[in-house]
Parts: structure tokens; sequence; C-alpha cells
């Protein structure tokens, strides 16, 4: 499981950095690009919360995902004029070698800038215990569904999909609470 949040200083920050640069905000804040760890490219409620949040107030701003496999998605929402949003296809092409990467000063900057942090469900609720420790390397395969039934669940028509999450929402009777185990 991943989830982003921008700190807000931080943010503050890289734009004041901007601006003394002499760049206007149209030139450095308008576009977010981010991975998603599985094989789904769709916005999560996050992503959603966060670009409204975050680039909410521009004129103009691009949010695009990139998941495993190249799955790709990207959407313009613009707020002049009738303001509206429109998904725009994208393509990523890796023929070409790209010169300025310095994976050291990636590297640098993901260390100081990327934090582990709490799992939390709706309402700030902990998903796991308040006490509970939780690492990449933990073995979820006893609290997850299958793979192969999510990817199914994926490919379906986004209300086919709707309805039977909203089915399961609703019918805690198919949950056998007793047989979940969690092994941290």
């Amino acid at each position: 499981m991943a989830s982003v949040a921008f700190d807000d200083q931080a943010v503050a920050d890289f734009f004041d950095d901007q601006v003394d640069a002499g760049r206007k905000p149209e030139q450095f804040g308008r576009i977010w690009l981010h991975t998603h760890p599985g094989d789904s490219a769709e916005p999560s409620g996050t992503d959603e919360m966060t670009f409204g949040r975050v680039f909410g107030s521009c004129q103009w701003a691009v949010m695009f995902i990139m998941a495993r496999g190249g799955k790709t998605t990207a959407r313009l929402r613009f707020n002049v004029g009738p303001s509206g949003q429109v998904l725009i296809p994208v393509e990523v092409d890796y023929s070409d070698a790209f010169g300025p990467t310095d994976h050291l000063v990636w590297q640098t900057e993901y260390e100081a800038n990327v934090h582990a942090g709490r799992a939390t469900g709706y309402f700030g609720t902990d998903v796991f215990g308040a006490d509970d420790e939780f690492s990449y390397a933990d073995d979820l395969s006893s609290c997850s569904m299958p793979q192969d039934w999510l990817e199914e669940l994926e490919a379906m028509e986004p209300a086919e999909r709707r309805a039977i999450l909203d089915e399961l929402a609703v019918r805690p009777d198919l949950w056998d609470e007793e047989e979940v185990t969690y092994e941290f």
C-alpha cells in the first residue's frame, strides 16, 4: 500500500524558490506526474483530493499517472471559461536515453523527502492496529485478494464494478471475519 501527501511547507518553499528564479507558476506548478505501484493508472480517491486541493485554483493543471506495465492516465483540468476536464491520450517513449538522469541525486532527494507513514483509512483511522509494525517485506497474502480476481474487477465496466463494490459494502454476511488472520 502506498499513498501520497504533499508537505505544504515544502511546496511553498519550492514555489518561492522558483519565483525568486524569475519563473511564473504556470511554468513550474501545473503538472503533477506520479506513479502507482500496482497495474492500475486510475486516479485514487487520494489522488483526486490532492489534485483538487493543490491544483484546483490553477487556470489549468495536468495529472499524469503511470502504473506498472506501462499503463497511463493523463487528465487536463481547466478552470477558465466554462471550466472542465478532458482525458489526454499519452504514450511514454523509452527508445531514447535520458541524458540528464542522475540516479545518485534522485536517490538522495528521495531519501530526504519520502517518508514512511501510518496507513490510515476513512476518518483518519489506522488501517493496522496502533502498535503494529509494517514492512514491505511482510507477506500480505493472508489479508489480500488473489491478484487475478482484482485484475478481473479492474477490467469491468465502471458501472458493473461499482455495483459489485456497493454490494460488498452492504453485505457483511459475505465476510467471514473469523477466518481472516493478519500476520505481522
